[in-house]
């Protein structure tokens, strides 16, 4: 109980990590305005469930074939935790991307599901926490769960994204403060990722 705990508390810090989906959000809500910031989520939160969609199906075919081979994967996402977050705790701040191009819903949305459908950090970061619930146990209403559970996280971090940072005053005073929020995300996460590490050699 104690690391599924753990790993919802992972996949919230990762959520609200800046990354591709944190600039992509931030960069169409404050040219194009809030509408567009939010449909943007929406398209992020899509491309999840593609990430969630098949590792669900690869994570069914490992346990039946080589139900050993999971424990390497859960060392190695711990591992992964690790270093996004070292990645995070040095993350550059996201810069504004000068554009007076106006955008439709449609590409709004393509933008952001490319976005998180594309994008590798997203693809690890998938695979390597579900991995730390995975059982032969695990009920499968569990990992899907799970898996809707990430992509409403992402949806409702970026919505707020963009609701927040289309306000030009208060996107500035927040983008001042980057690299102190990145080091304090960046550093629970790694944190975290120690722990399931420890927990799964113990």
């Amino acid at each position: 109980m104690t690391e599924f705990f753990t790993v919802i508390m992972i996949t919230i810090l990762a959520v609200i990590s800046p990354g591709a989906d944190f600039a992509i959000v931030t960069k169409n809500s404050y040219l194009y305005g809030r509408s567009v910031g939010v449909l943007t989520s929406i398209g992020i939160a899509l491309g999840v469930l593609v990430h969630v969609t098949y590792t669900l199906v690869a994570v069914a075919i490992v346990m039946k074939l080589a139900p050993n081979f999971l424990t390497i994967i859960k060392y190695l996402g711990a591992l992964y935790l690790i270093y996004i977050g070292y990645k995070t705790f040095t993350q550059k701040p996201v810069h504004d991307v000068g554009s007076s191009a106006r955008i439709s819903s449609g590409q709004a949305l393509r933008y952001g599901f490319f976005t998180n459908a594309l994008n590798p950090k997203t693809t690890l970061f998938v695979i390597s926490t579900y991995t730390q619930i995975v059982s032969v146990s695990t009920p499968k209403s569990i990992l899907i769960g799970y898996g809707l559970f990430m992509s409403v996280a992402h949806f409702i971090w970026f919505a707020l994204v963009a609701l927040l940072f289309s306000q030009r005053t208060l996107r500035e005073k927040m983008l001042q403060q980057q690299v102190a929020i990145n080091r304090v995300i960046g550093f629970i996460l790694g944190l975290l990722g120690m722990f399931l590490l420890f927990a799964n050699l113990n």
